[in-house]
Formats: structure tokens, sequence, C-alpha cells
């Protein structure tokens, strides 16, 4: 592994077994069925950038989210965090260390704060579990990092419901970086949030980054967030990862078709009147998913050996399109900013 590499995802796979119970299946005669959340997902995020996974709901965006931070086993494959398997040895006391360098902020800021407890005392939870401060001085720690997220040290004293949603979200960060997290995983943390609090939110979270040194995986549907927050980005469509490619570059010439659908339906802001393909059809049923590459039922580029044949991500796409040369770069033109 580099030593520029935080982290790395390597072959990663969640396999749900969504069966009827024993006697029905036994009584219908049917078989076991099983749902592939996450499909062999490999992939890097250097220490200090935002690495983000975009897709439509059902991708397996939040499913590889909480493997990676270890509230969700993997069925295969391995999460390595600076140097340290999270999924090998789960009793040694590297990844016990590790564990305090690991957060997570939630899509819902109502629902990831226990609203019995006052926010002083939601705070203050990790810098006790992890002693790393005496109790003396948690209230004083409590203080400065709700001065850091933009809210008063008097805050404390309150309950969660006395805030508005982009308040409790700036709580949700402050209780991620009690424990001195270097890794923060960031499951939608703005899509329950007005628009005009998404950024303020977001201009946080880069700030932090960057006076902290933190790095995010950043999960998301909204491109607009994406190309805001992260410097790279990976695709993905029914549990594969499908393109990545610095953010720049997957905005100015996308290559995977899948890619280049999910930026058409970016609202067209600088009004170019380029031609555009509306987003068609759904993701298909991740139960008893299409054979070959599982995006071929929605592709225009689709032939027999896309419909027969799982393409590999080669040099940053997943498409046996791209990799013929059917597919070319260049007809898709630079997409307006967002």
């Amino acid at each position: 592994m580099s030593s520029d590499n935080f982290v790395d995802i390597r072959d990663l796979r969640r396999v749900f077994d969504v069966s009827k119970p024993w006697l029905e299946r036994t009584l219908a005669r049917e078989g076991r069925q099983l749902l592939k959340a996450v499909d062999g997902v490999t992939v890097s995020i250097r220490r200090g950038e935002t690495f983000a996974l975009v897709g439509e709901s059902g991708s397996g965006k939040s499913t590889v989210a909480r493997m990676v931070v270890g509230l969700l086993p993997p069925t295969a494959g391995e999460v390595v965090i600076d140097g340290v398997s999270m999924t090998a040895a789960r009793d040694s006391g590297a990844r016990k260390r590790l564990r305090r360098r690991i957060q997570m902020i939630f899509q819902d800021p109502y629902a990831s704060l226990d609203p019995r407890w006052r926010v002083g005392r939601i705070i203050a939870e990790p810098i006790r579990a992890f002693g790393l401060a005496r109790e003396q001085g948690v209230e004083e720690r409590v203080g400065e990092l709700l001065r850091l997220v933009g809210l008063d040290p008097a805050d404390a004293a309150k309950f969660p419901h006395e805030f508005s949603g982009g308040q409790r979200q700036r709580i949700a960060i402050a209780r991620a970086l009690a424990s001195e997290a270097e890794f923060i995983v960031c499951d939608e943390p703005t899509s329950a949030l007005d628009v005009s609090v998404q950024a303020q939110i977001l201009n946080l979270m880069r700030d932090l980054q960057d006076r902290l040194g933190l790095t995010y995986l950043f999960i998301s549907h909204n491109l607009a967030v994406v190309r805001h927050m992260a410097a790279t980005i990976g695709v993905m469509y029914l549990g594969r990862v499908v393109e990545v490619a610095p953010a720049k570059q997957l905005f100015a010439a996308p290559r995977h078709p899948y890619t280049r659908m999910l930026l058409d339906a970016v609202p067209d802001l600088a009004m170019s009147g380029r031609p555009r393909t509306p987003v068609q059809g759904e993701i298909p049923n991740p139960i008893s998913p299409p054979s070959g590459c599982t995006f071929n039922p929605r592709c225009a580029l689709a032939n027999e050996r896309c419909r027969r044949e799982v393409p590999p991500l080669r040099d940053g796409v997943a498409c046996h399109a791209v990799h013929e040369g059917r597919a070319d770069p260049q007809d898709m033109p630079e997409v307006a900013a967002v």
C-alpha cells in the first residue's frame, strides 16, 4: 500500500440472505434468495483527500460506508486503514486503537442524536469512551468542539430537539471530531437539509478538512455536492464501481454511459442547448440482476458481449464499449458548472 493512501478497500463484497423462512420455502418449493448489495468494490483514498461514491438509490453506496467503519461485516474482501486491516484481526490492539480515528456522520440529523441526552453529553461520550481527557477537562473540550463547528458552548446544556436540522448536523460533526478522528465517512450528510443550509455544512466540512487534515469518504447522489467536495469520484451501479476518475476529469469527459446519464440529469444552468439524454429506466432488481454488464438494459451501446460478460474495471472504467473504442469520450461536451 502506498504511504499516501490512508484507506484501501479491496474487493469488498456483501451478500444479504433475503429468503423466506425455511418452512415457507419448503412448502412453496422455492430456493434461497441472495441479494448482492456490494460486488467487488476496490478503491483507494489518499490521506487528506475526499473520495466520493455516487449513484442512484440502491447502488450499494451506504452499504460500503457501513462496512468501511465496521458497522456491517463484509461477506468477502478487506478494508485496510492506515496499514491496519479492519476485517482480518477483529480483536487486535491495533484495530481497537484505529477505531478511535474513524467516525461516521449519518444522513438524518434528527435520528442520529439521542433525544434524551443533552448535547454536552452526546459530544462528551467519545471523549470519555476513549479516555482522551480527564473528567474536569471534558466540559472545556466540549465547548471547544462546539465553537469549532460554529455553535456556542452554552448549547451543551440543550437537548437536540431545540436545534434546527443544520445545527443538529453541526452537533453530529462535533461528536465525530470528539474522538480526534482522522477518517470520517459521510453518508449523505446534507441530503435532509435545505439547500442554503447544505452549503453552510459543506463549507464547514471543507474548512475542517483543511484545518485538521481530515480524510473523507463522501456518499452522495447529488452531483453538485460531489463536485464541490471531492477530489476523486467513484460511480457505483448495482453494487459495482463502474468508473473512477479525478473530479475535474469526470465532469469534463465522463466515459461510462451511466456516468453520462447521471450528468445529463443535472439541470443545464448554462442553457448550452446541447442534446441531453434523459434518465431512462430504473435500477434492476438486485436479487435477480441482468447477466453480463448490469447496466446493459438501459444502455444504448450494449451489444451481445455486454449482455454476456461482466466488464472489468480497467483504466478507471468498467465498460466493454469504452474498452473496444465504441464510446468516444469526446462525444460528451464539458458539463456546465453546477
